[in-house]
């Protein structure tokens, strides 16, 4: 029985101070809301409010003396605690609740502590998680769900934990089967479509190099085309090692397994590294215009471009980073880590910029993903290697091509007031090819570092879409460009960079 009760408040903070007896044959009831804070309650009282029914077995064994129960709700937003980093879903009202009984660790409880959160009516696509609080998580301690087990109903949620400390109903942005199924769709005819327009670009290059003379003595258009040509290459590798990968992961044995996680990787980098090279001839095409013939370039560019990824993915496949990487577990929270190949694109926001509790997605969207979450690639011990190589790589590849493409960008308007391109250019065209160059430049990958969780599904959506349409992007950018009167192709880049040579000679 309860021999003393005593209530404090101050701004925030709601505290129920009890002493209780130690034969609690039945435990203890009480209620909580935000603006009234905890009370003791008889069981013909509950549902009113948030309630927590505290075991018997949560008290020490029977004595003589009353035990000292504290019961708190907290605002968190006003006391600007229990804030976690990178934290995805939203705390229910701001409102934990803690629980201390006598002054020891209350924990591994046969009958556990049961919490009802009651609310009104949950957002849309939203999950509802029972989670405590975790000091030695990360840095500043986190939200974990271990030994709490979430009960949604329509007006209230239970949670039913084995051990006492601060918990709170986390609703975390939600993702169904249906949606995840659909991104699954994309991704898999996203890497048909790429295939398909990469082998038509293929076939139009050989078209251009047989029908047209000029493609074969013109340097700056035999340099252009080699290096769009070894960029879409790159691309398809990337996309065939995704469906190779997507065919064999399941049933690989550990050795093919880290020879796939290592080929994805390396097609990966590969495509990366030929975008980075595409910004660098932009700079030399356009900006650095005087005394930039270098002997042998493009054969130069390809060793970079192949060369590179191999020193990379030989370092890490060293130090045995690729091997199967499906849903695993991080401190016993079961998350998705899905940054492979053409994965990547669709579900970079996941994990490559962040971590995702399972418990977010349910059930029904982890029997959708199953199988498309096994993979052969960076395995969970090294994701180091996925921050560094993937993250960290593209990262700066993508602001140097962005200060390139403003540069260029900037001096083709110039070019455009002074005269010297509209005899020779459409306007169109000319707008055309700065779409192609931003796109050749890797902004459709960009777009992955706008999104980050479920919350981000329109972008990541719309990133899947488009970096499956990059190869199909390329191709009718060369088309258009090239064809049919490929001899007027050198005005698009070749007579740029004549007359820039000609008014940088005039002005010196």
């Amino acid at each position: 029985m309860v021999q003393f009760a005593e209530q404090n408040s101050t701004a925030g903070l709601r505290a129920l101070h009890l002493n209780v007896s130690r034969a609690m044959a039945q435990g203890l009831l009480l209620a909580f809301s935000p603006a009234e804070g905890p009370a003791v309650i008889s069981s013909a009282e509950e549902g009113t409010a948030g309630t927590i029914r505290l075991p018997s077995g949560a008290f020490p064994a029977p004595s003589s003396q009353a035990v000292r129960v504290v019961v708190t709700v907290l605002n968190i937003q006003q006391l600007a605690m229990f804030q976690e980093d990178k934290q995805m879903g939203k705390v229910l009202d701001d409102t934990v609740v803690g629980i201390v009984v006598g002054n020891g660790d209350v924990s591994e409880l046969q009958d556990p502590v049961q919490l009802t959160f009651a609310y009104q009516q949950l957002p849309h696509n939203v999950t509802p998680l029972c989670v405590f609080w975790e000091p030695s998580k990360g840095q500043a301690g986190g939200w974990s769900s271990h030994g709490c087990v979430t009960q949604p109903k329509d007006k209230e949620t239970v949670c039913t934990c084995d051990h006492l400390s601060f918990f709170t109903l986390l609703l975390n942005p939600s993702l169904d089967g249906s949606t995840a199924q659909t991104l699954v769709a994309v991704a898999n005819a996203g890497c048909g479509v790429a295939v398909a327009f990469s082998i038509f670009t293929f076939a139009f290059y050989i078209f251009l190099r047989c029908s047209y003379k000029q493609l074969r003595s013109e340097d700056t258009l035999r340099i252009n085309l080699g290096l769009h040509m070894n960029l879409v290459s790159s691309l398809l590798l990337l996309n065939l090692a995704f469906l190779l990968s997507s065919g064999l992961s399941s049933r690989a044995p550990p050795g093919l397994c880290s020879a796939l996680g290592g080929l994805t990787h390396y097609c990966l980098l590969c495509c990366f590294t030929w975008t980075a090279l595409e910004g660098c001839h932009l700079y030399l095409l356009f900006v650095k215009v005087l005394g930039t013939y270098i002997h042998h370039y493009l054969l130069k560019l390809c060793i970079v471009g192949w060369g590179f990824p191999v020193l990379v993915v030989g370092v890490a496949g060293a130090i045995g980073s690729y091997g199967k990487h499906s849903i695993g577990t991080v401190d016993n929270q079961t998350i998705i880590d899905l940054c492979v190949a053409h994965a990547c694109r669709i579900w970079a926001a996941l994990l490559p910029w962040g971590g995702v509790p399972i418990d977010v997605w349910g059930a029904e969207l982890l029997e959708a993903l199953q199988l498309f979450l096994s993979r052969c690639w960076i395995n969970s011990e090294h994701l180091l290697v996925h921050y560094i190589t993937n993250c960290g790589y593209f990262g700066l590849i993508f602001l140097f091509n962005t200060i390139i493409f403003g540069v260029v960008a900037w001096k083709n308007c110039h070019l455009w007031r002074s005269g010297v391109m509209q005899g020779h250019c459409k306007a169109w065209k000319v707008v055309l090819a700065a779409m192609g160059l931003f796109c050749l430049l890797g902004a459709t990958w960009a777009l992955s570092f706008l999104s980050y969780g479920s919350s981000s599904m329109p972008m990541l959506v719309l990133a899947a879409i488009l970096n499956s349409l990059q190869g199909v992007f390329i191709f009718v950018w060369l088309v258009v460009l090239y064809y049919p009167r490929a001899e007027e192709t050198s005005s698009s880049l070749s007579h740029i960079v004549r007359n820039d040579r000609t008014m940088a000679v005039s002005q010196g």
